[in-house]
């Protein structure tokens, strides 16, 4: 992403993009800038340092990462959205990865420069947000934190029902026609960026949903099918695409019967390996 000469950490969600544009913006600002140069002010050895970690062939440790810090003269504040972006790309647990990416979506200059992003974040971290937006077929739906709040399954708040129908209507995911609130017929482009980020921690919320549904729910409201088998790798690609196509399916009888909705169900598909080569 080029944000013009000086390019803001907040503006990325790589730290490695960030890297790039900024040194390519002091490059053109100034011809005699160099590698060698930022090395010296990073208090780095390897003048190629830099040029390694943009291409991805190299990752910084704590102590270059301050370096970097250093030389890229940033303030405390933006410091740590690049700590964060750093771990981002390089933790080693999904719960470190989770964690950052949270201080991330938190930042408020974050949001400032990638609104859209921000949203889309929002919609997908919270899984009563797309709920929320389905509850909207229904006839008797109110956009109404206090009417929403007690019918969803577990309850949220009014406050987190304000701010999920405040993150639908400025995704335009909800319009406001005649005094009622509906969906509107457009789909969610979800950022390639946003989407590898966030896809973890959606999946793990609707699995929590189908656990509660295991012990809370009774068995005619919900309906759970499993088998195990012994396949060849080759297969797999091919199970995927028939899971795809099944679900296109579900999805398509579901339209047909959106007039008369009621109840906001979760639909999950599953292909997930049981072993792994020696």
């Amino acid at each position: 992403m080029r944000s013009g000469p000086t390019p803001e950490v907040y503006a990325y969600l790589s730290y490695r993009d960030f890297l790039g544009d900024w040194y390519d913006a002091r490059k053109a600002a100034d011809a005699r800038f160099s590698h060698r140069f930022f090395a010296r002010r990073a208090g780095v050895r390897s003048p190629s340092l830099l040029n390694e970690v943009i291409a991805g062939r190299r990752n910084l440790t704590p102590i270059t990462v301050e370096g970097f810090i250093q030389a890229l003269g940033l303030d405390d504040e933006a410091a740590a959205f690049f700590r964060d972006l750093v771990l981002m790309d390089q933790a080693t647990t999904e719960e470190e990865r989770d964690d950052a990416w949270t201080r991330v979506a938190a930042s408020r200059r974050f949001r400032n420069a990638r609104p859209i992003d921000a949203s889309v974040a929002r919609y997908l971290t919270t899984w009563y947000t797309p709920a929320i937006r389905e509850m909207a077929l229904r006839s008797d739906f109110q956009a109404d934190p206090a009417w929403i709040a007690p019918r969803m399954l577990p309850p949220i708040t009014p406050e987190q029902a304000r701010e999920a129908l405040d993150t639908l209507l400025e995704l335009g995911l909800l319009v406001e026609e005649d005094g009622h609130t509906r969906p509107a017929e457009v789909s969610l482009a979800t950022p390639h960026e946003v989407a590898k980020i966030i896809a973890r921690r959606y999946h793990l919320q609707m699995l929590d949903r189908a656990r509660d549904a295991l012990d809370n729910a009774r068995a005619e409201e919900r309906h759970f099918l499993g088998v195990t088998v012994a396949i060849p790798v080759a297969l797999v690609d091919t199970l995927k695409g028939e899971l795809d196509r099944f679900q296109e399916r579900l999805l398509h009888l579901c339209d047909e019967q959106a007039a008369g909705a009621e109840r906001v169900y979760q639909l999950n598909l599953n292909l997930v390996p049981l072993s792994q080569d020696p």
